[in-house]
C-alpha cells in the first residue's frame, strides 16, 4: 500500500513539474518569434492584442492577408497579450491594439494604437522599403 501511495504521489509531482514546463515554453513562445524575425533582415510588425478585444479581432483578417502577401519579404507576428501578459510590460503595450513595426535591423521605427487598415500597414511596409 505504502508504495503504491507513494508511486502516485511522485507521479503527480512529474506531472506538475511536466505542465509547468511546457507552459513556462509557451508563454516564451512569441519572444522566440520575434528575437527571430527581427534577427532575419526583414522588416517586422508585430501587433499586440487579445482574443477578446474587438478592434484585434477586426485586425485579424487584415493581418492573416499581409502576412500571406508579404511572406518572404516582410514579417507579422501577433502576440496576444492576455495570454503573454509579460510581452505587454516587455514592449510597453498599454492600448489593444498595438502594433509596433521594426526596421531590417531590428530597430523599432514606429508604433500605433488602435485599429489598423491594410492600406496603412501597405503603407508603412513601403517606407520600410518592402516592395
Amino acid at each position: 500500500m505504502k508504495g503504491t501511495g507513494m508511486k502516485k504521489i511522485i507521479l503527480t509531482l512529474l506531472l506538475v513539474a511536466m505542465f509547468a514546463t511546457i507552459a513556462c515554453a509557451e508563454q516564451k513562445g512569441s519572444e522566440q518569434i520575434i528575437r527571430q524575425a527581427l534577427a532575419s533582415g526583414r522588416p517586422t510588425l508585430v501587433d499586440f492584442g487579445a482574443g477578446f478585444c474587438i478592434p484585434c479581432k477586426k485586425m485579424k483578417p487584415i493581418l492573416d492577408s499581409v502576412r500571406t502577401e508579404y511572406n518572404g519579404r516582410a514579417n507579422v507576428i501577433f502576440v496576444d497579450i492576455k495570454e503573454e501578459r509579460d510581452m505587454a510590460d516587455k514592449y510597453r503595450i498599454m492600448v489593444m491594439p498595438t502594433q509596433v513595426f521594426f526596421d531590417v535591423k531590428g530597430k523599432e521605427v514606429k508604433r500605433h494604437m488602435g485599429f489598423m487598415d491594410k492600406p496603412e500597414i501597405v503603407a508603412e511596409f513601403k517606407a520600410l522599403g518592402v516592395r
